[in-house]
């Protein structure tokens, strides 16, 4: 039986039963558990039922199949809703993992997370992201789809579905990416609003008044209003929502949070806290319920689910045939394909990257752009834009086609095989659909603006390190150094708030060939996120020691200058500063060592006696045009940090160097007076 007449033969008692499943399991484990959000749960329960049944294509035992459809809930707090069907559907996710919701150890965490809970396409919780993420997910399948789609067979040809609540889109991340969804016409994106108008603090109107149906028809959306509890109407609107393919889809679903509870659904009470052992009782005996055993699945609902893995499993079989065909008769792209989702690249594709700047003086946002433009002929699944900032950031690949609907947008020809992306001014937007095209599969992704910037990303950072996700973000003007703009642009305070996050990667490169070999790590070797910093103001290619290998970069930290009578740790343009101070102080007899060390990250996880063969055993310096604070980790105490712990200037790059004691003179003299006290 087909997925469709498996659905059509379903009872109304059985489609009651298979909800109300799904709302106790839900109510039950946040009770047991003492602690979560059942409203959500179960006033979706509804749509989720109709969404994973009738539409969502999946398969519980391959569940990383590449043209599945992706499910994406935004409102994460509602965690045991996806659970359930998860649980439900057949995947890995036992009950004992639902009946040890939010406890240590368990795959059912207080929010879903991406890498910890199969199924769990991305980390959702921090309201907004979640849909700001799904854009990025439906760009990159229609990304895919125009590289991969012939007229005899179509690889990719899912559909990205959400849910999302009344705080998804009260955040600022939800509108930007919503602006960019409309216009870039995504109509493999359908999202469902849970509109029950209740928030935390109550009902809505106290805070969102708003008429959200509009603003997203103004964005550029295919809007409907339903009833969010009527099947038929779920139904419909996304067969609707599925014929409007240039435009993403809005299902604004009236719904009541705390669906089928007597006396807290409608309520804000029912948000965010157990709904009690008593209206437990209650909800079960007015819905029908057996009030024990908890977390009771009638023998029908379970024998409806088995059935529906099944012909979910032949809709993958019948892709998996077809896709067989379709390689042997596309060699080209077939071979493409594993390029992609296999992500391979050239062994030897760093040396190919040095080899491009070796010997350069530049800026490294410059030599960065040179890097990325021969990476792009190299790796064919690396993608990326910059927030209206392309020229500034560097980030432009040429003759790379410009992605879009298609047809001709300002100055530019679209189409939905263009590697370069516009984000326009939407730095948050950006990072988090960045994340999603990564994490969609089969595209290296990066995305850019100004250090100072990054402000506006941080979050998406922090989930792309909390997912293991690799997107690349670039992240120019590093400093104080660019100058005239003055202190609302200059970075002070950047470079230890994003070390700050674990499991990202942040590289601020010297000159050439460490640009070129934190482009070369981030497609090569990255787990987790990596944020290169780089200048505005040209850089000198450094003179390295004898025996110097371009991989020593990799261990975030390396001697650039041999010395016994002390070390400066330096970083980015400050390693040219440092090897003008450290030939002042040979003049003097001093013998100063200098440590390059464009990711801390790396060097943290390098073994003690690999950082102690680097460090030395004499007295340590650092210097870095930012903060202080973090370097003496490395410094100890008595160690002298040159940094900028006070907002910048507005004046020439020069001037500011001189200004704020970074000139090598400078530098010589306090290592100097230092050493002697």
């Amino acid at each position: 039986m087909t997925t469709a007449e498996l659905v059509a033969s379903l009872s109304p008692e059985l489609r009651l039963a298979c909800v109300n499943t799904i709302k106790m399991l839900a109510a039950d484990a946040v009770e047991k558990a003492k602690s979560g959000h059942p409203g959500a749960p179960m006033g979706c329960a509804d749509i989720a039922f109709v969404l994973w049944s009738e539409f969502l294509r999946y398969d519980a035992d391959a569940p990383r199949w590449q043209n599945r459809d992706r499910f994406i809930l935004s409102n994460g707090h509602g965690s045991m809703l996806l659970y359930a069907m998860l649980h439900l559907s057949g995947f890995d996710l036992s009950l004992d993992e639902l009946k040890n919701f939010r406890q240590w150890g368990s795959k059912t965490p207080g929010h879903p997370e991406f890498g910890h809970t199969v199924g769990v396409e991305v980390t959702t919780g921090p309201l907004g992201q979640g849909i700001a993420h799904a854009v990025g997910m439906a760009m990159a399948a229609e990304m895919a789809a125009a590289r991969f789609n012939t007229d005899s067979f179509k690889p990719i040809d899912q559909y990205i579905y959400g849910i999302c609540g009344d705080g998804d889109l009260m955040e600022g991340v939800a509108s930007e990416a919503a602006s960019l969804a409309g216009h870039q016409k995504l109509g493999r994106l359908i999202f469902f609003y849970d509109d029950n108008e209740i928030s935390i603090d109550g009902d809505t109107d106290i805070s969102f008044t708003e008429d959200v149906p509009k603003r997203f028809e103004a964005y550029g959306w295919h809007v409907q209003r339903i009833d969010g509890h009527d099947h038929a109407q779920i139904s419909q609107a996304v067969k609707a929502a599925q014929a409007v393919t240039d435009k993403p889809s809005l299902i604004v679903a009236k719904t009541i949070i705390g669906n089928g509870s007597p006396n807290k659904q409608g309520k804000e009470i029912s948000h965010g806290a157990p709904l009690g052992a008593e209206e437990i009782k209650l909800t079960k005996e007015s819905i029908g319920w057996p009030v024990e055993p908890t977390f009771y699945i009638p023998a029908e609902v379970s024998a409806f689910y088995a059935q529906l893995k099944g012909a979910k499993q032949a809709d993958h079989k019948a892709w998996a045939e077809g896709f067989a065909a379709w390689a042997k008769a596309n060699p080209e792209k077939a071979k493409l394909w594993q390029v992609h989702f296999d992500h391979l690249v050239p062994a030897d594709l760093d040396e190919q990257l040095v080899a491009v700047i070796a010997g350069k003086k530049d800026a490294t946002r410059v030599l960065s752009n040179q890097v990325l433009n021969r990476a792009a002929e190299l790796v064919p699944q690396l993608v990326g834009g910059s927030a209206d900032l392309q020229g500034s950031n560097g980030t432009l690949m040429k003759n790379q086609g410009h992605f879009g609907p298609g047809g001709h947008l300002g100055e530019r020809d679209t189409s939905r095989d263009g590697r370069n992306l516009y984000f326009g001014v939407r730095e948050f937007a950006e990072a988090a659909a960045i994340n999603g095209m990564t994490l969609w599969g089969g595209f290296r992704v990066y995305g850019a603006t100004f250090l100072i910037f990054s402000d506006y990303m941080r979050p998406a950072i922090r989930l792309a390190a909390l997912m293991g996700c690799p997107s690349i973000y670039v992240l120019t003007h590093d400093s104080f150094y660019l100058g005239e703009d003055g202190p609302t642009h200059q970075p002070v305070e950047h470079h230890e708030a994003l070390r700050a996050i674990p499991h990202n990667y942040y590289w601020r490169p010297a000159d050439g060939v460490e640009t070129a070999m934190a482009w070369a790590y981030a497609l090569m070797e990255a787990k987790g996120p990596v944020c290169m910093a780089l200048t505005r103001q040209a850089l000198p290619p450094v003179e390295r020691p004898a025996g110097f290998q371009n991989r020593d970069v990799w261990k975030g930290g390396y001697v650039a200058m041999a010395g016994t009578d002390a070390t400066i740790i330096a970083t980015g343009s400050e390693v040219e500063t440092a090897l003008g101070a450290a030939k002042l102080l040979a003049e003097k007899g001093i013998a100063l060592r200098v440590v390059s060390m464009p990711c801390v990250d790396l060097f943290e996880q390098q073994d003690k006696a690999y950082q102690d063969a680097v460090l030395g055993t004499g007295k340590i310096a650092a210097i870095e045009a930012g903060r202080t604070t973090g370097w003496y980790k490395w410094t100890g105490r008595d160690g002298l940090v040159i940094g900028l712990d006070d907002f910048g200037a507005s004046a020439p790059a020069g001037k500011l160097a001189e200004a704020f004691g970074f000139t090598p003179a400078q530098v010589a003299l306090r290592i100097e007076t230092w050493l002697k006290g």
